[in-house]
């Protein structure tokens, strides 16, 4: 989660270049089932979920230049088109053939840092409510310094895009004349397949197996909540024995991490994981910058040796990765049926880029990942809004790994999730002692 700290600096735009734009498939439909589904987070999390960021101009950039980009940007994504509209008190996805959007432009005072600036007015930017019916979803703001523009701010809500159509994004932005012509399959056009009868097929396949796992879920509780709390833990001995282990064992580094995942959980009965499935390996979605990822699920026995443990945690994740494009409104639908607990388990989230695709150097030795200094941990954030409810996000930092965990303090205490992060690395560590 961003840190939506109000700068105290005011903020306030120079002017306000109106910047017209048409694209085609204009219409109005359901949601699509990754639309959906991020929506009802952001409903649970009482949060727009801003993504987007801050970045400097290349020198010589003209305003002339970033209205250009605004006017590409929403001609080509139809997901920047799009507004909800409420049918009954059911959201539905209205994709614009054209209008005009507004680009911000603000003047950095000539004493002041240009990027200190900027990341004052992307802050303020994720702070401010953002009316997803009216707005168009995007605040672009270009930063002026002596006259000459010098930084941008992009700012969208998470109903345009999961992270990697973001990655996307930026790469099809930064080579706007070399981009594909080819842009995916768009929400609306997904949403028509999801509503045909091989998306109800699909629909139903999916189901079987999220029926299946729930019944071995726990019973749904009346519990109290908050505080919602979020941490951090660094560690350099975590990636060197995820490296080891995935050589040894021939596998990916996020089931290994996924199993380490599973044996740090507390209690005795199966572990429950619910890994965010990205579904870019479906047709039309390699590419398309939209929110197609959605979560899984998978209940794994894992109180074995590790090896064993990776064995299953392997099977069931493929079933989790098959299984996780589905309606979110079957799947809550399910779990009332069964009366378990919607919130059970771990919500995990891969989001690595450079150690995903395969870690740099030779093997770690276990000796290396011995003398590897012991990961660092402090809690970030208190807040009364919630997080999902314990979750756990991976990401590369430098020659380590970061480890967010977010924790609803009343369902798992602050203790207890520090303990969890914590015996991610000590379990790492102590299965490479194991015989391979």
């Amino acid at each position: 989660m961003p840190d939506l700290a109000t700068p105290a600096r005011p903020l306030v735009p120079a002017r306000r270049v109106p910047v017209r734009f048409a694209g085609d498939g204009a219409g109005l439909g359901e949601l699509s089932w990754g639309q959906r589904e991020i929506w009802l987070t952001m409903r649970r999390q009482r949060s727009w979920l801003p993504i987007g960021g801050w970045s400097r101009l290349a020198p010589g950039t003209t305003l002339g230049d970033v209205e250009a980009e605004l006017r590409w940007i929403m001609r080509r994504y139809q997901p920047m088109r799009t507004r909800l509209r409420n049918a009954g008190g059911r959201p539905l996805q209205s994709v614009a053939d054209r209008g005009t959007v507004g680009l911000d432009v603000y003047d950095c005072p000539d004493g002041d840092d240009p990027e200190a600036f900027v990341a004052a007015l992307d802050a303020r930017d994720r702070a401010r409510p953002f009316d997803l019916v009216e707005e168009w979803p995007i605040r672009m703001g270009v930063v002026r310094h002596r006259g000459a523009p010098s930084h941008l701010s992009t700012v969208m809500p998470h109903l345009v895009t999961d992270g990697l159509g973001g990655r996307i994004f930026l790469a099809e932005v930064a080579a706007r004349a070399d981009a594909p012509a080819e842009t995916g399959t768009p929400p609306l056009e997904q949403a028509r397949w999801q509503a045909s009868e091989a998306g109800r097929r699909q629909n139903a396949s999916a189901l079987r197996h999220w029926e299946r796992t729930i019944a071995r879920l726990p019973r749904a509780a009346a519990v109290d909540s908050g505080p919602h709390l979020r941490g951090e833990f660094r560690s350099t001995a975590l990636p060197l024995a995820v490296h080891a282990l995935a050589e040894r064992a021939d596998a990916d580094s996020s089931q290994v991490l996924m199993t380490l995942l599973a044996q740090a959980l507390p209690g005795d009965g199966p572990a429950v994981l619910r890994p965010m499935v990205s579904n870019r390996f479906r047709r039309g979605f390699e590419r398309v910058v939209a929110m197609v990822a959605q979560r899984g699920l998978c209940a794994v026995d894992v109180r074995v040796p590790f090896a064993e443990a990776l064995r299953r945690v392997g099977g069931a994740a493929m079933s989790a990765y098959k299984y996780a494009y589905l309606d979110p409104d079957a799947v809550a639908a399910a779990f009332a049926r069964a009366g378990a607990d919607p919130d059970a388990g771990l919500w995990c989230n891969d989001r690595r880029v450079a150690s995903r695709q395969g870690f740099a150097g030779p093997v770690p030795s276990a000796e290396t990942v011995r003398a590897a200094p012991p990961g660092s941990f402090r809690w970030t954030v208190a807040q009364d809004d919630p997080f999902d409810p314990l979750s756990v996000d991976i990401d590369d930092e430098g020659d380590g790994l970061l480890l967010t965990v977010f924790t609803d303090a009343a369902r798992l205490p602050a203790a207890a999730a520090e303990a969890l992060v914590r015996r991610v690395e000590t379990l790492a560590v102590r299965a490479l002692e194991e015989q391979p």
